[in-house]
């Protein structure tokens, strides 16, 4: 799939329903990429649902129905749901059904734009969402920085990402890491319901994580009314503010690679501009985003700033422009009134999102695909035409 330059909003529009509809399945959810991604990951579905929504379809709601489905009695929602092939990575996780971690919880945002687009989101999926958010807040170990704390690299969301280079002693190499990761979910500890509460062998608190976190728990704030986890959310965002390293120009994890790897500038590490309540800080990440000597490029911000040592505008998590994360630079920018840099940000990801043909992500500079190509969540391309 592939568009001219610079594409109309109804042949963007266009394009994302070809995606989507190509790749939804009869069980409710959106296969990422039905050859490569075949099963549903959780923060996929949840843009997926926007996305939906955004084109006027009901799917949005079973899709994240269907991701929340399988969620735990603790609140617990895993990131990957096999309902269409149980058992197919039981030896990794050790059960059938679903993964034993989870990923960014995009639920609340998701929930929240279903309602501004007028979807009538039932009472059991907001509550879903609630309990979601509650345990990460309430039941997942912090830091001694107070941030929530992952339990494995994969629950960032960025599974390469230069944030984890401490991890792989050494230095990052895909063969080295690869093993690692897989080790990784042997040494999470677990409630009395199995569900991942800590990890001793990857002490790492991420900050675009938290931010996350915290923007899911105010936007279903906005939309269902103040909680409990709003009160936590609003802690937490305490905490993650003061993470903010000047001398890098962006937000820093916490744990053991807090002096390290953990302060890499990276797209995600700039996602506390969520929920930032610092002007100057939002205008650092707006004038970054636009630099292209840092993250920006033509066809989209570059996931990892230019200056990185081993920065790769092709490798997997290690340059390459990644639409959900554009996506999410671009809301926030809009929520804070920059909008001149949110425009820049969504004409270059459209950019981008048409000449990769729609792929997972792409070189922010020439708009190469790489990845799974067509990807679902590019459609995400639709809402910022």
């Amino acid at each position: 799939m592939e568009g001219p330059e610079h594409s109309d909003r109804s042949a963007v529009r266009e394009a994302a329903r070809a995606v989507l509809e190509a790749h939804w399945v009869p069980e409710g959810y959106t296969a990422p990429n039905p050859a490569t991604y075949p099963w549903q990951w959780l923060w996929d579905s949840c843009f997926h649902a926007v996305c939906w929504a955004e084109l006027g379809d009901d799917r949005g709601l079973i899709e994240l129905q269907t991701a929340l489905s399988v969620q735990a009695a603790d609140g617990f929602v895993p990131h990957m749901n096999y309902l269409r092939s149980p058992g197919v990575a039981a030896d990794l996780w050790g059960r059938d059904d679903v993964s034993s971690i989870t990923q960014p919880p995009m639920y609340g945002h998701a929930v929240a734009e279903l309602v501004r687009r007028g979807v009538g989101v039932d009472e059991e999926t907001v509550a879903r969402a609630e309990r979601g958010l509650r345990f990460l807040l309430v039941d997942r170990r912090r830091s001694s920085n107070g941030l929530v704390a992952l339990c494995h690299p994969w629950e960032s969301g960025a599974d390469d990402s230069p944030r984890w280079d401490d991890f792989c002693p050494g230095g990052f190499s895909l063969d080295a890491w690869r093993p690692i990761k897989n080790q990784l979910v042997t040494s999470i500890e677990r409630s009395a319901e199995g569900s991942p509460v800590a990890n001793p062998g990857f002490e790492a608190a991420s900050a675009g994580f938290n931010a996350l976190v915290v923007f899911n728990a105010w936007e279903l704030a906005a939309v269902a009314g103040r909680s409990e986890v709003t009160e936590r959310a609003e802690e937490l965002a305490e905490c993650l503010a003061t993470r903010w390293d000047e001398s890098r120009r962006t937000w820093a994890d916490a744990g053991a690679s807090e002096r390290g790897s953990g302060r890499a500038r990276t797209l995600d590490g700039l996602l506390p501009m969520l929920v930032s309540a610092e002007p100057d800080r939002i205008d650092a990440v707006a004038a970054a985003l636009a630099d292209p000597t840092a993250y920006g490029g033509i066809c989209g911000p570059a996931g990892v700033h230019r200056s990185e040592p081993g920065f790769d505008p092709c490798a997997y998590w290690r340059g390459p422009a990644w639409p959900q994360l554009s996506y999410l630079m671009w809301v926030g920018l809009r929520r804070h009134g920059w909008d001149q840099a949110a425009e820049a940000v969504a004409s270059s990801t459209v950019r981008g999102a048409m000449r990769s043909g729609f792929a997972e992500y792409w070189n922010p500079d020439d708009g190469t695909g790489g990845g799974a190509v067509p990807q679902s969540w590019t459609a995400l391309a639709a809402l910022m035409a």
